[in-house]
């Protein structure tokens, strides 16, 4: 299958999701998340504010808001700068997602662990984004460890790879979590 084909496919599988199975997945993914290395030895992570078609991670950053620090994209222009979490302090941004408002960008240098979203994931940490390349740009930038987070429908047996794909340290989906290289702490 090309690109655009599991794309498709992805997002009709995500339009069938229940509410209750979309709950669930979440908590069960952040569950996982939250007793990786990676998630309990960083301080400063980068998370997404979910779309409602993306797992959701409302519940998430609430739970975690006071105990680590979270940082969130913002488009600006074909990147994204980084801002701290505040949910107060949120905008309707590009493509209809909030995104924090400010000016006190963080340089990707300082995050110790990212949360990536996904339409796919491969077993081999290759991911399939949405298709603008706003985190495979983020992603060359960092040496933080990288985290695919997303239903086990996302998880396809292979994904086409182009030399721009950065892939993910390990995916975590509701019934796996695939470790495709062990976590080292960023010095």
């Amino acid at each position: 299958m090309d690109k655009r084909e599991i794309r498709k496919r992805i997002n009709e599988m995500r339009r069938m999701l229940t509410e209750l199975e979309k709950v669930s997945a979440a908590e069960e993914v952040f569950n996982r998340l939250e007793q990786t290395a990676a998630f309990l030895l960083s301080d400063k992570i980068l998370m997404y504010h979910s779309l409602p078609d993306e797992l959701s991670t409302h519940k998430f950053l609430s739970k975690w808001n006071k105990k680590k620090q979270f940082f969130l994209p913002r488009v600006n222009g074909v990147n994204l700068d980084i801002l701290p979490y505040d949910e107060s302090r949120l905008e309707l941004g590009a493509f209809h997602i909030e995104e924090p408002s400010g000016e006190n960008t963080v340089d990707p240098e300082e995050i110790e662990l990212i949360i990536v979203p996904a339409v796919a994931y491969d077993r081999k940490g290759n991911r399939l984004g949405r298709g603008k390349g706003f985190y495979d740009r983020l992603l060359q930038t960092t040496k933080a460890s990288k985290i695919g987070v997303g239903y086990e429908f996302q998880l396809v047996e292979e994904l086409p790879v182009e030399a721009h794909d950065v892939p993910m340290d390990m995916i975590i989906t509701q019934d796996n979590t695939i470790v495709i290289r062990e976590y080292k702490r960023k010095k």
